[in-house]
């Protein structure tokens, strides 16, 4: 069997994680080894941030919703069961930019939802 020397594919494969560790510091982004550490590590933080992202703009919306709610008189629970019981599908997101940006239409959607509850 003929010997395998790797010349080509192993340079490819270094410049690739070195070319992902540019802009590491020290010897991060220059010695392969630490680098290809410091780049498993980073994807790893990379996918489980993508996961954590998503639950820390929720907890945003909801805080948000919470506190326009709050000045409409009504607890955030109830605000969103009053919506519930009106059919009104609109998610956390859509209601916290609406807390935001159009308040006197949040004070209408929370009105019905306080009338729904009585």
């Amino acid at each position: 069997m003929p010997r395998v020397k790797r010349g080509f594919k192993r340079r490819k494969r270094r410049e690739k994680v070195l070319k992902l560790a540019k802009g590491y510091w020290g010897a991060r982004s220059h010695n392969y080894r630490t680098a290809k550490e410091a780049v498993e590590h980073a994807l790893v933080y990379a996918y489980r941030d993508r996961r954590a992202r998503k639950r820390d703009f929720r907890g945003l919306w909801i805080i948000r919703i919470k506190a326009a709610a709050k000045l409409n008189g009504l607890t955030y629970s109830r605000f969103i069961q009053g919506l519930k019981k009106l059919h009104i599908e609109l998610d956390r997101k859509v209601l916290a930019e609406m807390a935001v940006n159009a308040p006197q239409t949040f004070s209408r959607i929370a009105a019905k939802a306080k009338d729904a509850l009585a």
